[in-house]
């Protein structure tokens, strides 16, 4: 595997300290990393799932709004970010690997 940049060896050892769920992506926003408490929001070990292009890790959470509608992958607030260069937020529920359907307000993800 190729050496990864530095501001992202730097980021994910941050992203492994923190409690709160965390996900890297890089510039294309290919999935390069998420950290522990986000292992519990996915329902999956990163070990497991690995690296994952945008396209995979975009759909593969079956995301969808408050009225379980599906949320495309580029209206994903992390697919907006990394496309338009500019902060996104929104509300979603994902289905971890696990069966569960979590929600992205932070009270549903202890």
């Amino acid at each position: 595997m190729a050496q990864k940049p530095i501001e992202v060896i730097l980021t994910r050892q941050l992203a492994s300290s923190l409690a709160m769920p965390i996900f890297i992506v890089d510039d294309v926003g290919a999935l390069v990393f998420y950290n522990e408490p986000a292992e519990r929001v996915l329902g999956m070990r990163f070990e497991e799932t690995g690296e994952m292009a945008a396209g995979e890790w975009a759909t593969r959470w079956d995301p969808v709004d408050a009225a379980h509608v599906p949320i495309p992958p580029d209206r994903l607030p992390l697919m907006i970010a990394v496309s338009q260069r500019r902060p996104a937020h929104g509300e979603m529920w994902l289905r971890g690997l696990d069966g569960t359907r979590r929600t992205s307000r932070r009270r549903r993800f202890r």
